[in-house]
């Protein structure tokens, strides 16, 4: 039922009625036209028209002065000589010398011309304006500003998003990304998450352009660099899985479960060969397995990371490896990052396993989770662990020859740029993406890019270096373009980045025969030399205890001043009491 409510008013209130009627047009004047006035009509063109308050405007001319120039020819000979005087004629030119210097006009003419030529002497003296300066050094370029932009955005299509592990782009000049999605938390996973990696093309951000598909989910994903359609995975169950996109979604071949690792697969990299079908996997157990494509069901050949110099290798001593290198200009040849933070060198054709295993390097506190070696210089290479990366060199094996300042977030990835080879790139727990450009600048990066609010998990860098695929722990894929003079090396570049590397080598030398010199001085020294040694310099001394004591140290300094301040409070008050005492 609705309910209603009128409103009254009076007429009156509405004030005088309105009537309204038809009625014809009236002509209230009609004004005829005198033709006498058109014969006075005169037409102006223009017509000019005087108003007040004008805006006031003023012309002026300014010219220089023109410049005349006459064209004018000489025939000068050499010495100004007479024709009578054969210039070449020593004697002639002697005899007419003497002749002129015995005129009486010869000292005054000399005399008005010692002053313009004194004068051009020594204005040339002072300024040389033939003179080239700094003619030896080549002319550098201008600094640019280095930029970064976000191009595009890839979002993980699943309901429950999950962190990127791996990216791979293909072969075919990058027009398509593959990105890995995984868990690798332990028994973080609900039992519902997906286990679909997805295939994206570059220009079509909406939709994947496919999808890959397994029963348990994919660590890495790698394409094969000869052939766009191929690709490799690393599974969470340890096994290794071959892929052809022609034949679908689901993998054509995977590995038996007892002849793969026994735990999750974490990084597979193609290696060089005549068939182009072979690669190789590390996984946390321990293990490295060679594998070939068209024969999954067991390894061609492994190698146990077991750091034990002994004959026989252990799996249960083998130390897990977090990321692998692998360089096609030196097929035998590899090297492994661990989750000890140590980098291993090994040789594939070793046959006992102290050859196997051919160096080590110390590089971080915790696991490795970037190890790649210059593309230019394959001597030098890159690890990035904890919080700083780090640049080594294979003479050097007990310290890295440049590394970067300690960041406040936690580093997850890093790679060389392909084009520029003195530039590489990190990514932080706190969504940062920093470029390192080593010959500008070594304790700052060059370029920092808020890449999102979320932890960065990987990047990949296109083969022609613009551009910069980074991955977040939400599943959410970014494409960052650089600018040019990113990718652009200069002529001295590569000069300066040579040199670079061989006096930072030559540095770390000095400092390490220091050392063991050092510490061959204090194996030598007798018991109670050594008990007197006992205040080394901090240069002496292992990192870890000087840092150590230099805390205790500062703790102890901060609680003194803390209880000399309270003291002097106290008596402040006590002061002030007995003062109050007194005047009472």
């Amino acid at each position: 039922m609705e309910s209603t409510f009128v409103y009254t008013r009076k007429r009156s209130d509405f004030g005088r009625q309105c009537l309204f009627s038809d009625e014809g047009p009236k002509l209230v004047e009609n004004i005829v036209p005198d033709k006498t006035i058109n014969a006075e009509y005169i037409l102006k063109d223009p017509v000019d028209r005087s108003i007040q308050m004008g805006v006031m405007l003023s012309e002026h001319e300014a010219n220089t002065t023109r410049a005349e120039y006459t064209d004018r020819g000489m025939n000068h000979n050499e010495g100004g000589w007479p024709r009578d005087i054969n210039p070449l004629d020593i004697e002639q030119t002697t005899r007419y010398r003497k002749k002129v210097e015995k005129d009486e006009n010869y000292i005054h003419t000399m005399l008005q011309l010692q002053l313009a030529m004194e004068h051009c002497i020594l204005q040339n003296n002072a300024v040389n304006i033939y003179e080239e300066y700094y003619s030896d050094i080549e002319a550098t370029m201008p600094v640019e500003h280095f930029t970064a932009q976000t191009v595009s955005v890839y979002r993980d299509i699943c309901s429950i998003k999950r962190p990127i592990t791996h990216i791979s782009w293909s072969p075919d000049g990058g027009q398509r990304i593959c990105v890995t999605h995984c868990n690798l938390e332990f028994q973080r996973s609900p039992p519902d998450l997906s286990t679909t990696s997805y295939i994206w093309e570059v220009e079509n951000s909406n939709k994947p352009q496919m999808s890959l598909r397994t029963s348990v989910p994919q660590v890495c994903t790698e394409y094969n660099p000869k052939d766009q359609n191929t690709l490799v995975s690393g599974l969470f169950s340890g096994q290794v899985a071959c892929w052809d996109v022609r034949r679908g979604e689901l993998p054509v071949d995977v590995s038996l479960s007892e002849e793969s690792h026994r735990d999750p697969v974490r990084n597979v990299l193609w290696i060089n060969s005549k068939s182009g079908t072979e690669f190789f996997s590390s996984s946390f157990d321990g293990q490295v397995k060679w594998w070939d494509t068209r024969k999954l069901a067991a390894p061609t050949d492994e190698i146990v990371l077991d750091m034990e110099k002994v004959d026989e290798q252990v799996i249960s001593r083998a130390v897990g490896a977090s990321c692998l290198e692998y360089e096609p200009t030196i097929p035998t040849r590899f090297m492994v990052g661990t989750e000890n933070g140590l980098v291993v060198g090994c040789n594939r054709k070793g046959k006992l396993p102290s050859e196997k295993i051919t160096a080590r390097f110390q590089a971080h506190l915790g696991p490795v989770y970037a190890l790649q070696r210059n593309p230019g210089y394959s001597k030098n290479f890159l690890t990035v662990g904890d919080w700083t990366a780090r640049v080594w060199s294979e003479d050097c094996k007990e310290s890295s020859i440049i590394w970067t300042s300690f960041h406040r977030a936690l580093l997850t990835d890093g790679a060389w740029s392909p084009t520029r080879h003195s530039v590489f790139y990190t990514t932080r727990m706190d969504g940062m993406l920093d470029v390192w450009d080593i010959i500008q600048e070594q304790r700052e990066p060059s370029l920092s890019i808020k890449v999102c609010d979320f932890q960065l998990r990987c990047l990949r860098v296109h083969d022609q270096g613009l551009l910069i695929a980074v991955g977040n722990h939400i599943g959410t894929t970014y494409l960052v373009e650089l600018s040019e003079n990113l990718t652009t090396s200069q002529k001295s570049e590569k000069q300066q980045l040579s040199n670079l590397f061989e006096r930072e080598s030559r540095r770390e030398k000095i400092l390490e025969a220091r050392i063991r010199e050092i510490r061959l001085k204090q194996k030598s020294a007798k018991p109670e030399d050594r008990a007197s040694k006992a205040d080394l310099s901090d240069f002496e001394k292992q990192p870890a205890e000087t840092a150590t004591k230099e805390f205790y140290q500062v703790i102890q300094k901060e609680l003194k001043a803390i209880s000399r301040a309270d003291k002097a409070e106290e008596d402040e008050g006590e002061g002030e009491e007995g003062e109050g005492a007194s005047e009472y």
